[in-house]
């Protein structure tokens, strides 16, 4: 990413006085978790399969299990601190001149980065369902007299002491400045391949009426939330429809091609349905039959090469280890390592993300006004747009891309431009106020 990066700089913000700064925040690596009783008991066959599951998807294992999920957090939260700290004491004038700081994160580490973020804490969902249980069980099953009684004692005490506990906590925080979880303020969360949305329905967000983006991460914690995947990607998860019901139905924004000539600033990218129809039952899964719209993807787009899609990073890799059969464990799965769920933080210097940066209009996504359904557009619309999706590119098989899509965002030009494009958005706006002003 720092290569890609540095490339995109320098072809389209070579003008500006900032510079944008990528950090690795290489954390996994450090945690002690289980040791090595994981590795120890699986088998040998299929090593290369395994190895893949073990540092991915038992990742996410590990961070569901209670026994494990502080230590995951705790780690992440220290080496973002401490690398932020390092990067001022070597950077005095970071701060001093209103220096801004995103994360991008991956995978599994966008959950984790989220909870840190927001404080969220299973342990203390668990205390109030308890709490609420007692309640019930107080008002709903039949007691004796005395048993009620007790019971009702009981839960006067407890609530008693539920006060006290809170005011001296409140005594403490007056008297003893409680530092902040993560010692900056994070103006644009990039999530890629992210499983967030997911984790989210599971703890029982749903949908609201309103298109604010504090519905899942209020603005006062971080600036922007912005969600991107490749349509092939089997662990990212869309958004958009957890805040607004209705964007389920509305296809997400399309990244552009890192060429693409006069790009249509994002922002004036208006929302384009999804075709609402399905193909019969009995139509066979095949690639022609799922080249058809979908109502989890973009509508299909015409299929011209502009520039390098993610799809089609490492292709000949991937035909080569197709034709050698026995070495594909090896070759393909070896791409799959403990760095799928390493977040990375992005230092920039006086950037405010609103949007893209370019002014002209040729490539978009065109706006449907109806669907065959006739489902009309909605009167209530998001603040800002949260899902972007990457352009799937000349592959034959939406399977390997499957493989390959998860792993392949660091390396892409086109997310560099994506990210660059949004932390720029400030520096690039004043630059072109102030050769409008000269003109």
């Amino acid at each position: 990413m720092r290569d890609t990066a540095r490339k995109v700089e320098e072809k389209y913000f070579s003008n500006l006085a900032t510079h944008v700064e990528f950090l690795p925040v290489e954390w996994r690596s450090k945690l002690t978790l289980d040791g090595d009783t994981v590795d120890s008991i699986t088998p040998d066959k299929v090593r290369g399969l395994r190895d893949m599951l073990n540092s991915s998807a038992m990742d996410i294992m590990y961070y569901t299990s209670p026994l494990y999920r502080d230590e995951l957090v705790k780690g992440l939260q220290q080496e973002l601190n401490r690398l932020y700290s390092l990067f001022c004491s070597r950077n005095p004038e970071f701060e001093e001149k209103g220096g801004k700081v995103s994360i991008v994160s991956h995978s599994l580490g966008c959950v984790i980065t989220y909870d840190i973020m927001t404080g969220w804490n299973p342990v203390r969902l668990y205390e109030q369902l308890l709490q609420k249980e007692e309640e019930e069980e107080l008002e709903e099953r039949w007691m004796s007299y005395e048993e009620q009684r007790l019971l009702e004692e009981l839960y006067v005490t407890k609530q008693r002491l539920r006060e006290i506990e809170e005011r001296l906590h409140e005594l403490k925080a007056s008297t003893i400045s409680k530092p902040p979880v993560l010692k900056f303020k994070v103006e644009n969360f990039f999530c890629m391949g992210s499983p967030l949305a997911v984790f989210l329905a599971l703890r029982g967000i749903r949908p609201g009426t309103s298109g604010s983006q504090d519905h899942i991460l209020p603005r006062t914690i971080c600036n922007r939330l912005l969600n991107i995947f490749h349509p092939t990607d089997p662990v990212a998860y869309r958004l958009e429809p957890l805040i607004l019901k209705h964007y389920s139905n509305i296809s997400p924004v399309q990244i552009h091609w890192y060429n693409t000539a006069n790009p249509l600033p994002y922002e004036h990218m208006k929302p384009s349905f999804l075709n609402p129809t399905k193909e019969a039952t009995s139509a066979p899964d095949t690639e022609s039959a799922s080249a058809a719209p979908s109502p989890t993807t973009s509508p299909v787009m015409v299929r011209r090469h502009y520039g390098e899609s993610i799809t089609n990073i490492g292709k000949a890799s991937i035909l080569g280890a197709a034709s050698i059969g026995k070495g594909l464990g090896g070759m393909l799965f070896s791409r799959f390592g403990r760095s799928s769920a390493t977040p990375q933080t992005t230092e920039t210097g006086k950037d405010g993300p609103e949007g893209d940066e370019k002014k002209a209009t040729t490539v978009g996504t065109p706006p449907l006004p109806h669907s065959s359904s006739g489902f009309l557009e909605p009167t209530v619309e998001l603040e800002h747009r949260i899902d972007f999706e990457l352009r799937e590119g000349l592959v034959e098989s939406r399977y390997w891309s499957a493989v390959t899509s998860h792993t392949a965002y660091w390396s892409s030009l086109d997310i560099a431009l994506f990210l660059l494009t949004f932390m720029y958005k400030q520096d690039q706006e004043e630059t072109d106020k102030s050769n409008l002003d000269t003109l």
